[in-house]
């Protein structure tokens, strides 16, 4: 007679899969903490399923399956995601008054650390800075969600479509079709899934220091020279976002509560396999915690910045609310 699965074989064979499941999760819901929140339901669903778990399919592909079907449940009641400059078209005046909107589900980074953007397995696919890049997560939470389903299943796992279409409950022929929408879809997009990251030139680190010392400097006519011309600089949950290094000069010139050097500290992060910082602002001669800043860059200049400010986000990112230690390392 075969033993049944019991629920601690379940533990010690699903827990090393978190880290990957949260990254499916968070390309599907664009927000860490609801991915968090349901990677968690996920592994209880599975745990009160696993008994019943006959091996037909690899524990892996049964736990995806469950986080897919998660996903899309949890989708028929929340809005997508989006980034400011899924909105409307730039704003022309960067010195105008800044409108906010809490209301909005705004895009969140991820952290490398929870997703697994920064691990050095070539195998683990599903965790890869290609896939979980901010504008690519943009991206996806533009489509529908069967049809983003559909591409991360196919398009990320690389499963086949007959895997797909009973992890989303469609027929064969439904997932081609969804797929093929998907794709013209994010034709537009870049980068796409398929695009490789490169790792940093000794240019693009240099930059990043210039970068970093132009900001705490507050020199922010150092920081002009920085940018790409089309460069865009977005800050949910202000709704606005700015295009060309001049506006983006404006902007830090009129909006940033930052008046002298010293003001800004700016401590490495890792989000989305991207550069980024944690942003403090000194106040009252304290650093208190300010944004989490995601960098895209293009050669040797910065073509993308997205500014977060949800505070919440310093404890997902494993900071401190106030900090004391040196900007840079």
């Amino acid at each position: 007679m075969t033993d049944k699965p019991t629920s601690e074989d379940f533990l010690r064979q699903a827990d090393p899969m978190r880290r990957e499941l949260l990254a499916h999760c968070y390309r599907m819901m664009g927000s860490v903490h609801d991915a968090e929140d349901l990677v968690q339901e996920t592994y209880l669903r599975a745990w009160k399923a696993y008994e019943g778990f006959e091996g037909r399919s690899s524990l892996r592909t049964w736990l995806y399956r469950i986080a897919t079907t998660t996903c899309l449940t949890a989708l028929d009641s929340r809005s997508r995601r989006p980034l400011p400059t899924g909105l409307g078209a730039p704003s022309q005046e960067a010195a105008a008054p800044l409108a906010r909107d809490d209301e909005v589900p705004w895009l969140e980074p991820a952290p490398d650390a929870l997703t697994g953007a920064g691990a050095d397995d070539p195998a683990a696919i599903v965790t890869s800075r290609e896939s979980i890049r901010l504008a690519l997560i943009a991206a996806l939470q533009h489509l529908p969600p069967r049809q983003r389903a559909v591409l991360v299943l196919r398009d990320v796992l690389r499963w086949k479509a007959a895997e797909v279409a009973e992890a989303v409950g469609v027929s064969t022929a439904a997932v081609n079709s969804l797929l093929q929408r998907a794709r013209a879809q994010l034709d537009e997009v870049a980068p796409s899934i398929d695009d490789p990251v490169e790792p940093l030139t000794s240019e693009q680190r240099d930059l990043l220091d210039r970068y970093v010392a132009a900001f705490e400097n507050y020199d922010v006519d150092g920081l002009v020279h920085l940018f790409t011309e089309d460069a865009v600089w977005e800050m949910p949950p202000f709704t606005g976002w700015y295009q060309g290094p001049e506006s983006i000069a404006e902007l830090t010139r009129t909006q940033c509560p930052a008046e002298r050097a010293g003001d800004l500290r700016l401590v490495p992060v890792a989000a989305n396999g991207q550069p980024a910082f944690a942003v403090y602002h000194r106040k009252d001669g304290v650093y208190g915690q300010f944004a989490i800043m995601v960098l895209t860059l293009s050669g040797d200049r910065v073509s993308h910045v997205g500014m977060f400010f949800e505070e919440q986000l310093f404890e997902t990112f494993g900071l401190p609310p106030k900090w004391e230690g040196s900007a840079t390392k």
